[in-house]
């Protein structure tokens, strides 16, 4: 089975930073697209950004700019690097990862991670 760690969400200033992380554990043979999502109270899930497994980027387009998506395709991880955090981007903020496939014969699926909580606010 694979499972999607998220880490590095907390507390922070408006204005701070903070890069969150994204690891497939399990026996991965291969990933395709990654991304984060956030969900913040009575709203929707939305896209934060995706990235390929060659490393094109996709990002929301009101997050351009001060969100920077990264992985290592040699550990399972995606990154969310957030700079100039405002308190409208408190949520919870879910990874996943698409087309997993733990051998070269699968179709591939997709994962989430159980979400970590990410609160600007002074």
């Amino acid at each position: 089975q694979v499972q999607l760690v998220e880490s590095g969400g907390g507390l922070v200033q408006p204005g701070r930073s903070l890069r969150l992380s994204c690891a497939a554990s399990g026996s991965v043979f291969s990933i395709g697209a990654m991304g984060w999502y956030r969900q913040a109270p009575g709203k929707q899930r939305e896209l934060v950004a995706t990235i390929s497994s060659v490393g094109s980027t996709n990002y929301a387009d009101s997050l351009k700019g001060r969100f920077t998506i990264s992985r290592d395709n040699a550990k399972n991880t995606v990154y969310l690097q957030m700079n100039s955090l405002k308190p409208e981007d408190t949520a919870v903020y879910y990874c996943n990862a698409d087309r997993v496939r733990l051998h070269w014969t699968d179709r591939g699926s997709l994962y989430w991670g159980q979400g970590t909580q990410v609160t600007v606010s002074s």
